[in-house]
């Protein structure tokens, strides 16, 4: 399978008509969304700096320009999501004190640890942000979404999915170690999970709703959903996480054996008819 283009594109602008609730005007599906938001920037910057550090030591000249085309667009990224906290802070979110431990936490990680772990732990983490856009685009019910924040998400993830693969091969280039994958898988593993938690639980709590509260609403849209015969996305642990974890894991795996580049073109199309759903004038 061929990868394709890494084209950055002009990131989506403006989000002042967000509402508060802006996935099915709902709070707790809007924060689990919000949560992972928050972590988006520093994460992504992490990324860059993690491949960046090895660009010397690519032979490759299309995977060169792959992992420039990368960094464009994961700094467009960074960059668009930083944007929209700026509406979390209007509605009256207190987020800069979790914004800046989280910064502090994961810089000390990132200072303690080396090199080659840092761009193993990328690797890692893009396959789990590739699932996530695969689901975009084939699992969850984005038409549920704010047509601003629909624009944003569809957005990002087509441009996961077209360079899902370029830390894995860095990380090939540089050291091919199955150890060294695993502790990436790891690192990744428990980064990312446990700092969405902790983001979207801090979000909750600001709306008065616990974790207990917050899991009981969940089961109650599943069954309200199941017995008006809707589809409900997994679960996050199954459709993410255990799913990343049974492929990566395989001694054999490369991010391109799930064929999915196609569905970037998918979820550009609906970002588009989101951006144009948005700009129109409100009914009279």
């Amino acid at each position: 399978m061929t990868r394709p283009t890494i084209t950055p594109r002009k990131p989506p602008l403006g989000f002042e008509k967000v509402p508060r609730h802006w996935f099915a005007g709902l709070p707790v599906p809007t924060h689990i969304s919000n949560g992972v938001n928050l972590l988006f920037p520093h994460g992504e910057r992490f990324f860059v700096r993690s491949v960046y550090h090895f660009l010397d030591r690519i032979a490759d000249p299309a995977l060169r320009e792959a992992v420039k085309g990368f960094g464009n667009q994961e700094g467009r990224h960074a960059r668009a999501h930083e944007d929209y906290f700026d509406t979390l802070r209007a509605h009256g979110y207190d987020i800069d004190r979790f914004l800046r431990f989280y910064a502090w936490a994961a810089g000390g990680i990132e200072k303690l640890s080396g090199a080659k772990l840092r761009l193993a732990t990328t690797a890692a983490a893009e396959h789990f942000t590739a699932i996530m856009a695969e689901g975009a685009a084939t699992e969850m019910p984005l038409e549920l979404v704010h047509p601003q924040m629909r624009q944003l998400l569809l957005w990002h993830a087509a441009e996961e999915l077209e360079h899902k693969s370029v830390a894995f091969d860095v990380l090939q280039e540089v050291d091919d170690s199955y150890a060294l994958r695993v502790a990436g898988m790891a690192m990744a593993t428990v980064m990312l999970s446990t700092w969405w938690a902790i983001a979207t639980l801090m979000l909750l709590w600001q709306d008065g709703i616990g974790p207990l509260e917050a899991a009981r609403r969940l089961r109650a849209m599943r069954k309200a959903a199941a017995e008006l015969g809707q589809h409900m996305p997994r679960p996050i642990g199954q459709r993410v996480f255990a799913r990343g974890l049974r492929e990566y894991l395989r001694r054999d795996f490369h991010p391109d054996q799930n064929d999915n580049y196609h569905l970037a073109g998918v979820l550009l199309a609906r970002s588009e008819a989101a951006h144009r759903e948005a700009a129109a004038p409100a009914p009279s």
